[in-house]
């Protein structure tokens, strides 16, 4: 059955309040409607049925929320941190107040279980939280004189109009990791959100602009990635952008914006691998590997994407994975026993799809899963391939789907060097009791971020972000408000 929240009694029906749900771009404060013609979709990738429409933004559109943001930064810059501070712990209240319908908004239009929709929307809340308490902490220097009638200081000042494009897969959380240190810095912000999922967006902006951000401060477009994405790299009013997607992406932001030298926050592609040592708690190993592997059914950046299994215990962690797979529970995220939902659209089927018959080819063996589910449409089983080697194509690109990876190695030289036989570097997880061990794998993974003995690693207060191709920048802890602040160092002169 086709589902549309545009008419009232169906978003009353699915406990979403119509001023959450925005089919408009916000530019200078104002809700700007679809025009006739140019509109693009929305659906709900559990049932194919449309949600709503939003517009398709032209590049004058685009040049309007540029300019609305760069006309506000002039006053927003000069508030006070602690007037910023306030406003934010304003949006992390009503974030916090509205977090089952913006739940069930982001579950209606990404596919992931409730469940975790709603820990998505506490994430998002939680960088208004901190961001609001960095907004305070951005301290400069007084260095120390080498003339007496010197003083030499450093200050910290907003780099100015930040654009910030965001993935579909954690729509609230990623644009919250970039929103709320960017206010705090006193910068303001033209975003642009993934097609796929405009809505959970749109729902932020309602609720910042009822806490009272100024108009002009976070403008939203919505519309054709190329198109808006070449206008924000290409546009010499915009001094910051931030983006969240795949390597390829990231390589072509980075090229369109040497022409502006615009600085960068680029969170890339991930190929993480888990390593499960002969020490290793295979019980704890495998809670580990279902909770990486399988949330929002694979399609997270620093989900698990090879899984490095020591000999000694290879069988056992194959075993237990592939059972605890089998009792995952398959279904649309509204229903509140779904442990794992839809994938996106059917190109992310195509390349799981493509993952698979590649390693199977290889001389890989599907151990469980490895096809769509009975209910079609884009639910994939959860599946793990045993006998996996390093030409594969799943040991060489983030397969962005619930599958599950086993490689055999016998020293922890040839697990680090298989770890680290990738371009990208994001995160990395291992499983180890030897506290030597420990020390030395940790030193030697290449990624930047890695989880010992623990799967779940993301929070509010830790710098998030990659090595080598995984882009560079990090976001969120005490140093995700400098990527949007710029030193400036004052010498003040003539004195005694």
């Amino acid at each position: 059955m086709a589902v549309s929240l545009r008419p009232d009694h169906e978003l009353h029906d699915f406990q979403v309040p119509k001023a959450l749900f925005r089919q408009a771009n916000l530019i200078n404060g104002n809700w700007i409607g679809v025009d006739a013609g140019r509109a693009i979709e929305v659906s709900n990738p559990a049932t194919g049925g449309l949600i709503g429409l939003v517009p398709e933004t032209d590049r004058e559109g685009v040049r309007a929320a540029i300019e609305a943001a760069h006309a506000s930064f002039r006053s927003w810059r000069k508030t006070l941190a602690g007037e910023r501070a306030q406003l934010l712990k304003r949006i992390h209240a009503s974030v916090m107040q509205h977090q089952e319908p913006l739940a069930r908004l982001l579950t209606l239009e990404q596919g992931k279980p409730l469940s975790e929709a709603r820990a998505e929307i506490a994430y998002a809340a939680s960088y208004f939280e901190w961001f609001a308490e960095e907004a305070r902490r951005t301290y400069g220097e007084l260095i120390p004189t080498q003339r007496a009638d010197r003083r030499m200081l450093v200050i910290k000042e907003p780099v100015g109009v930040t654009a910030t494009i965001t993935p579909w897969n954690f729509p609230s959380a990623m644009l919250a990791r970039k929103i709320a240190p960017a206010l705090a810095a006193g910068c303001t912000v033209v975003s642009k959100p993934a097609e796929a999922t405009p809505f959970s967006a749109l729902a932020l902006g309602a609720i910042a602009q009822e806490a009272g951000l100024p108009p002009g401060v976070w403008n939203i477009v919505t519309g054709v990635p190329a198109e808006i994405g070449s206008e924000l790299c290409g546009s010499p009013l915009v001094r910051k952008l931030s983006f969240t997607g795949s390597t390829q992406t990231g390589k072509l932001i980075m090229r369109q914006c040497s022409e502006t030298l615009k600085r960068l926050s680029l969170e890339l592609g991930g190929n993480a691998p888990f390593v499960v040592f002969e020490s290793a708690d295979i019980d704890a190993a495998v809670r580990g590997a279902i909770a990486s592997k399988y949330r929002n059914a694979g399609q997270t950046c620093v989900c698990v994407n090879r899984f490095l299994v020591h000999d000694r215990v290879h069988d056992e962690f194959a075993e237990k994975l592939v059972h605890a797979s089998k009792a995952l529970r398959l279904g649309e995220g509204l229903d509140d026993q779904t442990e794992v939902g839809p994938l996106i659209n059917d190109d992310a089927v195509a390349k799981v799809m493509r993952h698979v018959r590649d390693a199977c080819e290889r001389g890989g063996e599907v151990a469980c899963g490895g096809e769509l589910d009975s209910r079609g449409g884009t639910f994939f089983l959860p599946t793990v391939i045993v006998g996996a080697k390093p030409e594969m194509v799943l040991a060489q690109e983030e397969t962005f789907g619930p599958v599950a990876a086993i490689f055999r190695f016998k020293t922890e030289t040839e697990a680090v060097a298989l770890a680290n036989d990738t371009r990208s570097g994001l995160a990395a997880y291992f499983y180890s009791r030897d506290l030597s061990q420990i020390w030395r794998v940790a030193e030697q993974i290449e990624a930047g971020m890695v989880g010992i003995n623990e799967a779940m690693i993301s929070s509010e207060v830790i710098p998030f972000g990659g090595v080598k191709e995984s882009g560079f920048g990090r976001e969120g802890g005490s140093r995700g408000i400098d990527d949007y602040m710029h030193t400036k160092y004052l010498c003040l002169g003539g004195i005694g």
